[in-house]
């Protein structure tokens, strides 16, 4: 994919920055003011095209902040953003509130990701289904959905995939095709 999401790619100095940021809220939880600012909408955004329930969206994006300073002594540095370890906690909260039916699971699409979607289906721009899209997304299991959505709906590379499940950065390519493929043959299903 040409476009790359930018708040992943840190620089050595951004993530030294925020490694000091870390520290700090590791010696005191009111530090911890610099990672909410910088992450708080990001997660909320992740929370709330799963949910679409704003109210709620905003509960778990707080119970994510929540475990986050609760357990920020147990954050580990792997040289990748602390967001990879807040996605990772509102993974498990949005499949808690799933779990607890307070939510319900959807999946939110704009054309723009779409077509360039479409794009991996070798359709033109004006043959999109956007119908046939959902029912064969629909059709999948939660996380085949979660790897499409992070790569090709939020254009996440495959190394933040794979902190945010917790796999290493080639599962998560393997894991993305093979999601991949069966969409295909759903989607294609006559």
């Amino acid at each position: 994919m040409s476009s790359v999401n930018p708040t992943y790619h840190h620089t050595p100095d951004r993530l030294k920055t925020e490694l000091e940021w870390i520290e700090r809220a590791k010696g005191d939880p009111r530090h911890f003011a610099p990672l909410y600012e910088k992450y708080h909408e990001q997660i909320f955004r992740y929370i709330y095209q799963r949910m679409d329930d704003p109210e709620l969206a905003d509960d778990v994006t707080s119970q994510v902040f929540f475990k986050a300073i609760k357990n920020i002594q147990r954050f580990e540095f792997r040289g990748v953003p602390f967001g990879s370890w807040l996605y990772r906690i509102a993974k498990s909260e949005l499949n808690q509130a799933f779990r607890d039916r307070k939510a319900k699971r959807t999946i939110n699409i704009d054309m723009q990701h779409v077509a360039v979607f479409m794009e991996v289906f070798e359709q033109e721009e004006n043959q999109i289904n956007l119908k046939k899209l959902k029912t064969a997304l629909v059709a999948l299991g939660e996380e085949d959905v979660q790897l499409i959505e992070m790569r090709f709906f939020e254009d996440r590379p495959y190394k933040e995939i794979a902190e945010i499940i917790g796999i290493t950065e080639n599962n998560a390519k393997v894991k993305t095709f093979r999601a991949l493929e069966k969409l295909k043959k759903i989607f294609f299903k006559k």
